[in-house]
C-alpha cells in the first residue's frame, strides 16, 4: 500500500478563480514537491459577471457548471487533482456582492448556518488531516459574503476538528505586504501603455493588504509564474490575464504575484525572521 505523503495541504476559497490568484503559485510550488493539495470551493460562482461577450449568457447554474470545468481545468495546470465542492455540488450557491438581495436568497452561502457548513468541512479534514489550512481572514480579504463565510465556515471547522481529536496544527490567512502591492503597482503604471488595458487598479483594491510586519510567511513561487498564469487564464469567464497583469470585470489591471504571502494565526511559528515553507517548524507527520 502507499503510504500518504508526509505534507499536506487544504485551502479553503468562496469561488472557483479565488485559488488561482490568491495561491495558484504556492498550490503549483507544494503540488510539483510531492505534498497533497486539497482544495474545498465553497461556491460554484453562480453569480459572478461574465467578461467575454461570447460566454455573457451563462447565469445561474449554467455559469457555475461552467465555471467548475474551469476550475478543473485550472486545477490540472497547477497538478492538483483532490478538489471538493463543500457539502457537495450546489449544496451553496452563490451569495453576491454584499448588500444586494442575492444575499437573502435562503439557499445562498452567507446565509448557510456556520456549524452546519463546518461540519462538511470537517469531514474533509478528518479524511485528508491536512497540516496547513490556508483561508481568507475575517474580512475575506475585500468584504465580499462568499469569503467572510468561507472564514468563519474554516475557522469554525478548525476549532470542531480540534475537539474531534484531529487538529489542523497551522491556519495561515492569505496576505499581501503593503510595500510589495506598492511597488508592483508603479511598475504596471510604467507598463499599463504596452498592456490591452487601459486603467490600474488602487493598491486599497487589492484583497488582503496589510502592514509588512503582519506577514508571517512568504512563499516563493516564481518557478510556477506560468503555471499561476495558465490557471487565472483557465477561469475565462471572470479573469483575462496578459503578461504579468489581469483584471476581473472591473477592467482594473493589477499585477500576477508569484511569490506569495501569509500570515500564521494558530500553530507555531517556523525559525527565521519570515518562513518560506508553510510547514516549517512541524514534524514529519506520522
Amino acid at each position: 500500500m502507499t503510504e500518504p505523503p508526509d505534507r499536506r495541504l487544504l485551502l479553503v476559497h468562496a469561488h472557483p478563480d479565488d485559488e488561482s490568484i490568491n495561491n495558484g503559485a504556492t498550490m503549483a510550488r507544494y503540488a510539483a514537491e510531492g505534498a497533497h493539495v486539497t482544495l474545498v470551493t465553497c461556491t460554484l460562482g453562480e453569480r459572478g459577471e461574465v467578461i467575454p461577450p461570447e460566454l455573457a449568457h451563462l447565469t445561474g447554474a449554467a455559469l457555475g457548471q461552467h465555471r467548475r470545468r474551469e476550475l478543473a481545468a485550472a486545477m490540472a495546470g497547477l497538478g492538483v487533482h483532490d478538489v471538493r465542492l463543500l457539502g457537495g455540488a450546489g449544496r451553496y450557491s452563490d451569495s453576491g456582492m454584499m448588500g444586494l438581495p442575492d444575499n437573502d436568497d435562503p439557499a445562498c452561502f452567507w446565509q448557510a448556518d456556520v456549524d452546519e457548513a463546518a461540519a462538511h468541512l470537517v469531514e474533509v479534514i478528518r479524511e485528508v488531516r491536512p497540516q496547513v489550512l490556508v483561508t481568507y481572514d475575517d474580512n475575506g480579504g475585500y468584504g465580499h459574503p462568499d469569503h467572510i463565510q468561507a472564514h468563519r465556515v474554516a475557522m469554525r471547522a478548525v476549532e470542531l476538528s480540534a475537539e474531534a481529536g484531529v487538529p489542523v496544527p497551522k491556519v495561515y490567512w492569505n496576505r499581501v505586504p503593503r510595500p510589495v502591492v506598492e511597488e508592483s503597482f508603479e511598475q504596471l503604471r510604467k507598463d499599463l501603455p504596452g498592456t490591452p488595458f487601459t486603467k490600474a487598479a488602487e493598491v486599497d483594491d487589492v484583497p488582503g493588504v496589510v502592514p509588512e510586519e503582519r506577514i508571517t510567511t512568504e512563499i516563493d513561487g516564481t518557478a510556477h509564474s506560468g503555471a499561476k498564469a495558465a490557471a487565472m487564464r483557465a477561469h475565462a469567464t471572470q479573469i483575462t490575464v496578459a503578461g504579468p497583469y489581469f483584471v476581473l470585470s472591473n477592467e482594473l489591471a493589477q499585477p500576477i504575484l508569484t511569490t506569495e504571502y501569509y500570515e500564521l494565526v494558530r500553530g507555531e511559528r517556523g525559525p527565521g525572521p519570515r518562513e518560506t515553507d508553510l510547514f516549517a517548524g512541524l514534524e514529519e507527520a506520522s
